[in-house]
């Protein structure tokens, strides 16, 4: 069988060495980026380096079944009206590890929990496994590079919809480990809950979403105050750092996103 095209983007960790040599042995290419530009920003360099027809984005904590690639692949020639498309991705305890909806959209187009039962549109779909058509994605300009982290996968989902479908393809399959490229602390929390709060505000300003400040910003008051947040060291950590996200936020005017055809 033929080899899939494979680069991987490093965001400036500390062991390029060893991911070096383990490119080498599996005929993929490396990027070493020199500064932490963030999760879309990488995907953009990445796309960049390739040159097939569709493009397959990874979490680094994923692991794609042997017939994965292959279950997409068909599944587009299947549907032609179709721009990108999620697989089915489990979560370390093989449950489902499924984006439902977002913030950026109304409650009413949410789907219920868990997989869906068959192929079918989804409303939204979850970057750790994000399977699309180059033309579409290069149509509407990629991931949004000033999303650090969080709903940069919305954000680019709702773009995409401009271009064709959004689906579920169930007969491919994709564990997910779910934060395990990151080690557990209250400083990496921190980091993280700081680009969640300012991505949110972001992301709902960029797709006219009602009250993406205000809703955001109570949101924070109330999780920051929480008896619960307030008896651990971590979870005070991540929610003081949300609201200062949300904050810092509060001033900033996205550009309108890219939807020509």
């Amino acid at each position: 069988p033929t080899a899939t095209p494979t680069v991987i983007v490093d965001n400036a960790s500390q062991d390029t060495m060893t991911l070096q040599r383990l490119c080498d042995e599996q005929g993929a290419r490396l990027i070493r980026n020199q500064v932490n530009a963030g999760f879309g920003s990488a995907c953009i360099l990445g796309a960049a380096q390739a040159d097939t027809e569709f493009l397959l984005f990874l979490n680094p904590d994923t692991a794609l079944a042997p017939d994965c690639i292959d279950a997409l692949v068909a599944a587009m020639d299947h549907c032609p009206d179709a721009c990108a498309m999620n697989p089915r991705i489990t979560n370390p305890k093989g449950g489902a590890d499924f984006k439902r909806g977002s913030v950026l959209l109304p409650r009413t187009q949410w789907l219920p929990r868990g997989w869906p039962q068959t192929d079918c549109n989804l409303p939204v779909l979850s970057g750790a496994a994000l399977f699309a058509r180059r033309a579409a994605f290069e149509a509407v300009q990629g991931f949004d590079p000033a999303i650090f982290l969080y709903h940069e996968d919305d954000d680019l989902s709702l773009r995409l919809k401009t271009q064709g479908r959004l689906m579920f393809i169930r007969n491919a399959l994709v564990s997910h480990q779910g934060g395990a490229s990151t080690q557990r602390s209250p400083e990496v929390a921190a980091l993280k809950a700081w680009h969640m709060g300012r991505s949110r505000v972001y992301a709902m300003r960029r797709h006219d979403r009602p009250l993406p400040f205000t809703g955001a910003f109570a949101s924070a008051l109330l999780q920051v105050v929480s008896p619960l947040v307030l008896l651990s060291r971590r979870k005070r950590a991540k929610q003081v750092a949300f609201l200062r996200g949300v904050l810092s936020a509060a001033r900033e005017t996205p550009p309108k996103p890219v939807t020509a055809r």
